[in-house]
């Protein structure tokens, strides 16, 4: 079955960096798109970063332009969310998420509904 297992979340002070990786297993890694939601405490899930199946193609929310950045390795059926200039209002569980496309469609993904798959999530905590 598809599992995707994210890793790397922990308590980190304001200012600081955490990247977090999900590893992919039960499918076939480069025909889905792969994104990043999180979700607060009373908060309703928010996009965070998408990427497309080459990499060639990435989205990141508006919260955390200029400061978090996405990839993923094909090869290693990874991918990674890299998180720098952290705030506490960055404090969320982080899931990571599997969405599929057709050939010839290679588009990162924003909206959560069109996602067939997600992690557990892993807690990320930003003190100030």
């Amino acid at each position: 079955q598809v599992q995707l297992v994210e890793s790397g979340g922990g308590l980190v002070q304001a200012g600081g960096s955490l990247r977090l990786s999900c590893a992919a297993s039960g499918l076939t890694f480069s025909w889905y798109a792969m994104g990043w939601f999180r979700q607060a405490p009373g908060k309703e899930r928010e996009f965070v970063a998408g990427i497309s199946r080459s990499g060639g193609s990435t989205e990141l929310g508006d919260s955390v332009k200029g400061r978090f950045g996405i990839s993923r390795d094909n090869a290693k059926n990874t991918v990674d969310l890299q998180m720098n200039s952290l705030k506490p209002e960055d404090t969320a569980v982080y899931y990571c998420a599997a969405d599929f496309q057709v050939t010839g469609l290679d588009v990162a993904v924003t909206t959560s509904r069109e996602y067939d798959y997600w992690g557990q999530g892993t807690q990320v905590t930003v003190s100030s």
